[in-house]
């Protein structure tokens, strides 16, 4: 004969049940999710991988994968995928990322001094406080990334910054200009269109017939730069720094120089073209 079970009992068994099936329900997902670090690679894993991939002509996938701090200094990436890919803090000096696939991919605080960028997309990128100096960036996409605080100096950036966001960026004596004796597909010159260069450092910097339509150049340093032939209708220059600044043959109607320093030692602003259209104090 089956032992009746007291009513508390059954209540106390059916409570217990019922926290058990909850606890297994809640942690179902945890036990077949894979480890928040399944992804991750040494920089053995990295060059063994771009390495066999090359032996079969193969196109490197890193998409996704956290690469953060590596030391990849000096490698070839074949063109790679980096869609979204991790690269915080690594180091990429002089590594060859021509050509590679960058979109949504971090690389804050990254080292890229000396690399080779031409022909990659790093849309919607993060580069905040990353080292490109001396880097090479011919026809390669910044667009829509965050680029604050990027050291660019002596770069070569004939590349599309649209909407980019360069707070404070420095670059100084970088070459964003066209690039007259390498253009196979036409004239390739830089594009700032609707760019935040909000206090960037453009000192010396070269942006001849760039464009830079609705460019946001407000407290940038703009000391010896050359923007001869630029198409800066719409930018702002609200109290950036303008001495010595050539704008020969520059388009700047509805361009605003409120508050600018400098306006009246710009080189060959009386050659610019539609002076009347712009707003100065």
């Amino acid at each position: 004969m089956q032992t009746p079970v007291a009513a508390g009992t059954r209540a106390d068994l059916k409570c217990s049940c019922i926290r058990l099936l909850c606890a297994l329900f809640l942690t179902a997902p945890l036990l077949a999710a894979p480890a928040a670090n399944a992804q991750d690679m040494t920089a053995e894993q990295v060059m063994a991988q771009l390495t066999s991939d090359a032996k079969e002509s193969k196109k490197p996938d890193f998409s996704g994968r956290d690469l953060s701090g590596l030391n990849l200094s000096g490698l070839d990436f074949l063109a790679a995928n980096l869609r979204g890919t991790i690269l915080k803090d690594s180091d990429l000096s002089e590594a060859n990322l021509r050509g590679v696939e960058a979109q949504k991919a971090d690389l804050t605080g990254a080292k890229l001094t000396g690399a080779n960028l031409d022909l990659a997309i790093f849309r919607k990128a993060t580069l905040v406080g990353a080292d490109l100096r001396n880097a090479s960036a011919f026809s390669t996409v910044f667009a829509e990334s965050d680029m604050s605080d990027t050291d660019l100096r002596g770069a070569r950036l004939v590349s599309n910054f649209e909407r980019a966001k360069l707070h404070n960026a420095n670059l100084s004596g970088a070459t964003l200009s066209a690039d007259m004796k390498n253009q196979p597909m036409g004239l390739m010159r830089v594009s700032l269109i609707k760019a935040d260069l909000t206090g960037a450092n453009l000192e010396n910097a070269d942006l001849a017939m760039g464009m830079l339509e609705f460019a946001n150049f407000t407290n940038a340093t703009l000391t010896g730069a050359n923007l001869m032939r630029v198409e800066a209708a719409g930018a702002r220059f609200t109290g950036a720094e303008l001495t010595g600044a050539v704008f020969r043959k520059a388009d700047i109607e509805s361009a605003r120089f409120n508050g600018a320093s400098g306006v009246d030692q710009i080189v060959d602003l009386d050659q610019a073209l539609n002076v009347k259209y712009a707003t100065f104090d």
